[in-house]
């Protein structure tokens, strides 16, 4: 059965002029958290978008909305039947994070379903693979101290927004592991911008991405963000403005 995305399309504020915008937040948000909050979406509906905006499993205001398979082939597949029953033609896509990877996968496994590929703070690797999930159940069910830097580090991460449900968000990493991210396995053939701060330690095999995306013949373009790291990069006004004019300029 296809998961049930929670979904809210939000219309465009002025006549339409380009394909609707799906918008695939990160790792411990949501569509509220990484997209309104940080007025993409006033950007994008002011200039005349409809927005499609999901939460993804174990994300949001009903992070158990789903039961079943949450691996990244049946979050593409409830992308497709999103864009498909909404008889929207090719959607511009925009991820950030994990969004990336997603939206890196879903333009590469449906072509046809998108017009223009926009991913922000991404990298080659999974970087969820890394999570030490046992120590994380641990240290929420007993208080046990987490050895690994890192996951300690997107715990308190993922602890710092009260409507997380941190028992979803680990079934989900679990289920994301079940399907390791590769990338050049299936390389999107849409045109392609890649977005990272230039202080983004999670960013630095983009350029791996690139040279797939070359290789392949795809038309990519690349924006570093100056001063900008992985939290900070998706509220730039200069990722917004370039995302915009890349989704529309090859229309005039």
């Amino acid at each position: 059965m296809t998961l049930d995305l929670n979904l809210r399309v939000i219309p465009a504020k002025t006549e339409v002029n380009g394909p609707s915008v799906l918008f695939i937040h990160g790792f411990a948000s949501s569509g509220e958290l990484n997209w309104a909050r940080s007025r993409w979406l006033k950007y994008f509906t002011d200039a005349g978008r409809n927005v499609l905006l999901i939460d993804l499993p174990g994300h949001g205001e009903d992070p158990r909305r789903n039961s079943g398979s949450w691996a990244p082939s049946q979050i593409r597949q409830a992308l497709a039947a999103i864009v498909m029953e909404r008889d929207e033609g090719p959607v511009d896509v925009i991820g950030y994070s994990l969004g990336s990877r997603l939206a890196w996968e879903f333009a590469a496994y449906n072509p046809d379903l998108v017009e223009h590929l926009v991913i922000g703070g991404p990298g080659a690797g999974d970087p969820l693979a890394a999570f030490a999930l046992d120590q994380a159940r641990a240290n929420q069910a007993t208080g046990e101290e987490i050895n690994d830097d890192y996951t300690a580090t997107i715990m308190k991460i993922a602890a710092a927004e009260p409507s997380n449900d941190l028992t979803a968000l680990f079934e989900l990493i679990e289920a994301i592991k079940s399907e390791p991210y590769e990338p050049a396995a299936k390389v999107p053939t849409v045109p392609t911008l890649l977005v990272a701060g230039d202080r983004d330690e999670l960013a630095t095999t983009m350029p791996h991405l690139r040279r797939l995306l070359k290789d392949a013949g795809t038309t990519n373009e690349v924006l570093w963000l100056a001063g900008r790291n992985h939290a900070n990069a998706v509220t730039s006004l200069e990722f917004k403005e370039k995302a915009l004019v890349f989704t529309t300029s090859d229309r005039f």
